[in-house]
């Protein structure tokens, strides 16, 4: 089910002890900063949800997982405060899906794009289609990758995230991000994905929740200052998007 919201969409459905939160956005599923403010509210409430174990965080559609974020309000952005708040949009999703006291698994059935490549690797696991092709095209609009890269970084490492990073116009595929750790299984097809990926979060919501609270605490170890460090980021990223070199790039991008 599309929609034609410019500020996007965001549906929760709780089916026994999984949650399976589906966002949307008529632009490539890319995100507004209200629909990443959306996101973070619903992960919080469902964090303290008792009746639920896991969730499953998709896109709607079959083509684009997420495009990152929304092109039109990055060229709204036209000071030094509505850029650190736009930017740190991701910052706060990232942290909320890091702090969230369930398995958060990822279901990406398309190409994932810049922040959406962030909240992909902000997932305890993640079912992806062959399809799913990723890239970090950040510095070729003249920004930088820099609020999403510790959340990448943790998954693939420094090595691929600069392959990635520094060749912003090339794709890289699905089995390339699984061979690096981003995706945890790839399917050739979407209803092979979703046989899978249903039978995997059911056996996972019977396990004790507490014992998967502790152990999510333990993958993210030493990530707590990521509180301030991705809004630092953010900060950082605001200002480059105020230079000429973004503002004319992303204007060609448009067109």
């Amino acid at each position: 089910m599309g929609t034609d919201r410019e500020n996007g969409s965001l549906y929760t459905k709780i089916d026994g002890k999984v949650a399976t939160v589906e966002f949307g956005h008529p632009a490539g599923n890319s995100f507004t900063a209200e629909l990443l403010n959306r996101l973070v509210k619903e992960l919080d409430q469902l964090s303290n949800n008792d009746a639920i174990t896991v969730i499953v965080l998709k896109s709607e559609g079959e083509r684009a997982f997420c495009g990152g974020a929304s092109f039109d309000e990055l060229l709204a952005v036209s000071n030094l405060e509505e850029g650190k708040v736009f930017f740190s949009g991701f910052a706060h999703v990232i942290n909320a899906m890091r702090t969230c006291k369930k398995v958060i698994v990822g279901r990406v059935q398309g190409k994932t794009v810049g922040g959406g490549l962030g909240l992909a690797a902000a997932c305890d696991y993640v079912y992806a289609s062959e399809a799913a092709a990723i890239r970090l095209s950040e510095l070729s609009i003249g920004i930088a990758p820099l609020v999403i890269a510790p959340a990448v970084e943790r998954k693939i490492g420094t090595a691929a995230l600069s392959e990635l990073s520094l060749a912003p116009t090339e794709w890289k595929s699905a089995y390339w991000a699984q061979e690096k750790g981003l995706f945890s299984k790839v399917f050739d097809s979407l209803k092979e994905l979703d046989k899978e990926l249903d039978f995997f979060a059911n056996k996972l919501s019977g396990y004790n929740p507490e014992a998967l609270y502790e152990w999510k605490k333990v993958l993210w170890n030493q990530t707590d200052h990521w509180d301030e460090l991705l809004v630092e980021r953010a900060s950082i990223t605001g200002k480059l998007v105020l230079s000429n070199f973004t503002k004319e790039a992303l204007n060609k991008f448009k067109k």
